[in-house]
């Protein structure tokens, strides 16, 4: 039987509303049969993993997708974000909460998010599974090893690494040119001392001394081919598309070219089957891959899409960060692989941030003491909403799919700025704005968001599911970030540095200088400046690198000063979490 969550008002969380830990630990377990019977998937179309995980089997994977084309199409409603702030905006909790609203009005509905990596978890968030009674379970499994997907990814990108330096000792039959290895490694941690290090020291047993960097995992190439890749054959192709460096007569070298595409892919085997759990109220949620937004394309696998949209009406899936990252990503790189586009893209926000995007706490995105917070100031809630709100409204509407505002009402929001930001929100173009408690709630919070998400998308398929593309698929690279800068930043153009000038001379002679463009830049801002609030605009963007994904199939632009590998804060999440006596978690996730 389905969990219920205590009603009320927000109010709880201020008198002792429990923690996430303690809400997950209080949850019973729903048997996962009967969670994937939900959606028509069978016990035995399941490879069980641990105590309420378990891998959907190929079998049904391929079954429900029809190999190229897909036998069944439900809603796929994309849930994106303003520019994060010090506070949360409850993504996540909205497209948890969303799902389980639309299950509760009796909708067959996939919950489809991404896999947390151990960075961020042990760093700022100490948790990425969600909140309060929308959560996904097993909570603690979800935000540490999981199924081992991540660890799958970071030893087969670094095999990769390994093969490389390797070739190179035992000859170099390719003519590598140490000078331009382009491949990284990587680490599912935030370790800012490894940015920059030196390879191959100790002398000639040890390999050719050379430069090199590490990356997190979720910025790893092999992320992102794992993510997009449609299948076994899809990611076997990917992996042998990947250039690792350059020869000495200017040719690229790949991964096909080094004989390690095979066992990068026997790797992949399970990492690319996606992960069934349930969400608190015991609605299946697939949870599979984790690409950061900011710094890679930021989206859950077409795989686990795919299978979704052939088992339910509607699925519910989440773009990391703000529209301007993650969701900007899905349109145009996601949704060019997949071919799968939204019915409805939802867009999070709540009266903090906007009172912050409107100068209610000063002039840089800190977190402002809480009885600061607590004073009613809808003319500022009013300015960031007719600003950093409208915005993104307006960019995802441009798409051609309907634009729903969820309005995350906190204990602190006075009626007036609640009220400020739905009227900005349907002045700047959105079909409706709606508050959401479903973190207090659950599936009952947000029956008003569920309806108004079935009307759009209704609506969009009766007309045809009509989709405005930000620009066409083979202008040139350079083109792409201008148009991404200037039409979804407010930018009044771009700089490219000699080094970025030098690598787009290099895609031309290569052939590869159309490929998508995954832009890289900080979330907290549309410009590259992290504490620009708002919605500025007549900025420049620099333009300080080109990465070549080409087993992904697009190509990274580093955008200012942004890190591809994160560093700790000055007190880590990880400084409160254990274990008791007993192996229970402790001051984990809340």
């Amino acid at each position: 039987p389905r969990r219920h969550p205590p009603q009320g008002p927000r109010g709880a969380a201020a008198m002792g509303f429990p923690s996430d830990l303690e809400i997950a630990q209080g949850a019973a377990l729903q048997p996962l049969a009967d969670v994937a019977a939900k959606v028509g998937i069978r016990a035995d179309e399941l490879a069980p993993r641990a105590e309420g995980v378990a891998k959907i089997r190929w079998s049904a994977i391929k079954s429900r997708t029809g190999g190229d084309g897909d036998q069944k199409r439900g809603s796929l409603v994309l849930v994106t974000g303003v520019n994060p702030t010090p506070f949360g905006e409850g993504k996540t909790v909205t497209t948890i909460g969303l799902s389980q609203a639309l299950s509760r009005l009796g909708e067959r509905t996939f919950c489809v998010i991404r896999e947390p990596s151990m960075g961020p978890v042990f760093g700022v968030k100490g948790g990425a599974a969600g909140g309060g009674y929308s959560q996904v379970l097993p909570m603690d499994a979800i935000n540490l090893h999981f199924t081992g997907d991540l660890h799958a990814i970071t030893s087969a990108h670094n095999l990769l690494s390994s093969m490389i330096d390797n070739h190179i000792k035992q000859g170099n039959k390719e003519s590598i040119d140490t000078g331009r290895v382009f491949w990284p490694r990587v680490l599912d941690l935030n370790e800012r001392a490894l940015r920059q290090v030196v390879v191959g020291l100790g002398g000639p047993a040890n390999g050719a001394p050379r430069e090199d960097r590490f990356d997190i995992t979720a910025a790893s190439e092999v992320m992102a081919i794992l993510a997009l890749a449609k299948d076994y054959a899809d990611l076997k192709a990917r992996l042998a598309r990947v250039v690792v460096a350059q020869r000495t007569d200017g040719t690229p070298v790949t991964a096909s070219d080094l004989k390690a595409d095979g066992v990068m892919a026997l790797l992949l085997r399970d990492a690319l089957l996606p992960n069934l759990v349930q969400t608190y109220e015991g609605d299946p949620a697939l949870v599979h891959c984790g690409p950061f937004a900011n710094i890679a394309h930021g989206n859950s696998s077409v795989v686990a899409d795919r299978v979704a949209l052939g088992a339910a009406d509607f699925v519910v899936t989440e773009a990391g960060f703000g529209s301007d990252m993650g969701a900007e990503k899905f349109f145009n790189i996601k949704a060019r692989a997949s071919g799968c586009l939204p019915d409805c893209v939802v867009i999070a926000c709540t009266v903090r941030a906007m009172k912050l995007h409107g100068g209610a706490f000063g002039p840089k995105p800190t977190r402002p003491p809480p009885e600061l917070v607590k004073l009613n100031d809808a003319a500022a809630a009013r300015k960031g909403a007719s600003t950093n709100l409208a915005r993104h409204v307006r960019n995802m509407a441009r798409f051609g799919a309907p634009v729903v505002v969820a309005v995350n009402r906190f204990p602190t929001d006075h009626d007036e700025e609640v009220a400020a930001l739905v009227e900005e929100a349907t002045k700047a173009g959105a079909t409706a704005a709606v508050i959401s408690k479903v973190h207090a709630e659950g599936g009952n919070g947000g029956a008003e968001l569920a309806a108004a998400v079935k009307q759009a998308c209704a609506a969009h398929v009766a007309a045809g599911r009509p989709h405005t593309p930000l620009f066409e698929a083979d202008a040139p690279v350079e083109a792409k970030i201008e148009t991404i800068a200037k039409q979804i930043y407010g930018a009044a153009g771009v700089e490219l540095s000699s080094k970025a000038q030098a690598e787009l001379r290099r895609l031309k002679r290569w052939g590869l200088d159309t490929l998508p463009v995954c832009m890289a830049k900080t979330q907290y801002s549309f410009s590259d400046q992290a504490d620009a609030l708002g919605a500025p605009e007549g900025f420049v963007v620099p333009v300080k690198e080109l990465r070549l994904n080409a087993g992904a199939g697009f190509v990274v632009a580093i955008l200012g000063a942004v890190m591809t590998m994160p560093g700790l804060p000055p007190c880590p999440a990880a400084e409160g979490m254990g274990i008791d006596d007993d192996g229970n978690l402790i001051g984990v996730f809340g």
